[in-house]
């Protein structure tokens, strides 16, 4: 089994930089552990990031007592130390030395490589405030950080130093001079590291697409190669938008640049790579999980964007309604049971898995979750993500969590016997258990565990709720219209059904009159510049909960048909998805369309 290192909590504890209660008190501040440590006054800086380096397995160099050589500080120019915030050590050979508040940073060690031509660069940690004064002793000026013009993006990566990127109106220029500075070549590849003098432009362009993705709120990023051109397209509230072409020339280039920041083999073009970016942006981090295909015309490359906040997002943010929200809450603080949370990928089951433990996570509960990758950081949780080169999967994970004395787990998603199984008897045996499965429906995932071999009457004793998703985006505030419309629309949407009319008393409808009058809602026809001409901005979730209770645990046990478990839930209170759904539009928070294509599968309404 791999290594597992120790938290930077851990460390600081065994180390004595601070007791139980300096931790738990600097953890209240939230944010940057080692921040709310050494403002507190808890612990020396250059101790704090010391640990911080042993936590990650970095090297780290204490530049108050190893002064930088005057060999390496001659090779780096001072504005490449000043933009970044790193100052050069020691140069050995071929080999360049640089003291840096996060070895992690990518593109810094990158810039720092193409403005040393030293062909390795070794990152090394150390204290920020060390690093700084070090700067001003050596190169006799004031730390100073660069600014952003209004109309020029700044990409950090792994909380690194400033990488100054490019607006998308000024992208088609940048591009322009890339390309008349190789003389219109189709085979030339543009350099992206050594001392290739177009190195920096692309670094540019390629930070100007990733930090406006995140102004624009996209999701994913697309980096498509076609015959003539690269196509960028970015996922935005669930739809993808062409936002840009790259042309040919250059192709190659920013595929290579994009898989130096992920940490992936450049010179492999023939097998699927993945690797990950850290970016912070805007005083926010970001996680960046990158996968790069072989395709016809050239290499794909794929990026979802995880913004670590949307960890603590809160699920009242989550579009529930109270009906759902408060059995939520209550479901989810039962001490043992099995709570599953369903829908395709891409429908929000992990924010909402993330947002239930952050409600959870409280000092006197043991959490442990495992994941295929772990996306978020959870303080306080303990979170193993799997390696299946090592041996570490899911069912062998889960067997050594029940030796770790845990009160929560969470299990990324069932996708075998083994897994649900010991997830199973994880839940039988005093363990709350959450996770996730894909199916089209709630009552669908009680069949699906039973189809994996799972026993009926283990699935009746220990599931609690079973809730599934959709994310359908919302109607932008800034040009939303009302509209008449009638109640004969929204008959797809089960109109008329008691529940659903019960449930809508509140607007007044007639179950009877499907010609009655009622007002809906949409975004402008042309949309408006907040929306991007869509008409739609932000996202919210469509739900359906199933509860247990004895009547449908009586319906699992007798094998019942899906559709007789279905009407058994109805007939006990759930609401179906196409009604919440309907509901929402009735609140004009979303509209008609937009409900119909996230929830409705083929062959309905």
């Amino acid at each position: 089994m791999a290594h597992v290192r120790k938290s930077l909590a851990d460390i600081l504890l065994e180390k004595q930089f601070l007791t139980a209660a300096q931790l738990e008190e600097a953890k209240a501040v939230g944010g940057d552990l080692r921040k709310s440590v050494v403002d507190k006054g808890f612990a020396m800086e250059v101790d704090v990031y010391k640990c911080w380096a042993e936590s990650e397995g970095l090297p780290f160099v204490d530049i108050t007592k190893h002064k930088p050589e005057s060999s390496a500080l001659n090779v780096v120019p001072q504005n490449i130390v000043m933009r970044h915030k790193a100052i050069p050590v020691r140069k050995d050979g071929q080999t360049l030395y640089v003291a840096m508040a996060d070895p992690r940073n990518v593109p810094a060690i990158d810039d720092i490589k193409v403005a040393s031509r030293v062909p390795i660069v070794r990152a090394l940690a150390a204290a920020p405030t060390d690093i700084e004064a070090a700067i001003k002793e050596n190169y006799g000026a004031a730390l100073t950080a660069p600014t952003a013009g209004a109309a020029t993006a700044v990409v950090k990566s792994s909380g690194g130093a400033a990488q100054p990127g490019v607006s998308m109106k000024d992208m088609s220029s940048l591009i322009n001079t890339i390309v008349d500075s190789k003389g219109g070549s189709k085979d030339d590849e543009i350099g992206v590291e050594g001392d290739d003098e177009n190195a920096a432009p692309i670094i540019r362009m390629v930070n100007a697409i990733l930090s406006n993705a995140i102004d624009m709120g996209a999701s994913d990023i697309h980096m498509e190669p076609f015959r003539r051109s690269m196509r960028v397209r970015y996922r935005i509230d669930g739809v993808l938008r062409e936002v840009m072409p790259i042309p040919k020339l250059i192709q190659n280039s920013v595929v290579a640049r994009c898989k130096i920041m992920s940490e992936m083999n450049i010179a492999e073009k023939r097998v699927p790579q993945d690797g990950r970016i850290g970016l912070q942006h805007n005083k926010k981090d970001y996680d960046m999980r990158v996968s790069c295909l072989p395709s016809m015309y050239g290499e794909k490359i794929v990026m979802r964007i995880l913004d670590k906040s949307s960890t603590q997002i809160g699920l009242e943010r989550l579009g529930f309604r109270p009906e759902i929200m408060v059995p939520l809450e209550q479901l989810v603080e039962q001490p043992n049971g099995m709570f599953i949370v369903t829908g395709p990928t891409g429908s929000g089951k992990t924010t909402t898995l993330y947002s239930v433990l952050h409600k959870l996570n409280k000092i006197e509960r043991n959490i442990i979750t495992v994941e295929d990758p772990v996306e978020y950081e959870l303080m306080g949780v303990t979170q193993v993500q799997i390696n299946k080169k090592a041996g570490l999967n899911f069912g062998n994970a889960l067997r050594c969590f029940l030796r770790q004395d845990p009160d929560i787990i969470m299990v990324g998603e069932m996708r075998d016997l083994e897994t649900a199984d010991i997830a199973v008897e994880s839940a039988l045996t005093g363990h709350l258990v959450l996770s996730t499965l894909h199916t089209n429906d709630a009552p669908s995932a009680t069949m699906r565990l039973a189809d994996m071999g799972v026993e009926p009457f283990l699935i009746a004793a220990t599931l609690i709720a079973i809730l599934a998703q959709r994310l359908g985006r919302t109607v932008c505030a800034s040009c939303k219209e009302s509209y008449q419309g009638t109640t004969r629309e929204l008959l797809p949407f089960n109109f008329g059904k008691p529940s659903v009319f019960e449930a809508m008393e509140e607007f007044g409808l007639d179950k009877t009159d499907l010609d009655q009058p009622v007002t809906l809602y949409r975004g402008r026809g042309t949309g408006c510049d907040v929306c991007g001409e869509t008409g739609y901005k932000g996202r919210t979730g469509v739900h359906e909960m199933l509860t247990m209770n004895n009547d449908i645990a009586d319906l699992i046990v007798r094998r019942a048909s899906l559709g007789d478990i279905t009407e058994g839930a109805t007939r006990n209170g759930m609401m179906k998805m196409r009604e919440d759904g309907l509901i929402k539009i009735l609140r004009g928070i979303t509209d008609i369309a937009e409900v119909r294509r996230v929830v409705f599968t083929a062959g309905e309404g």
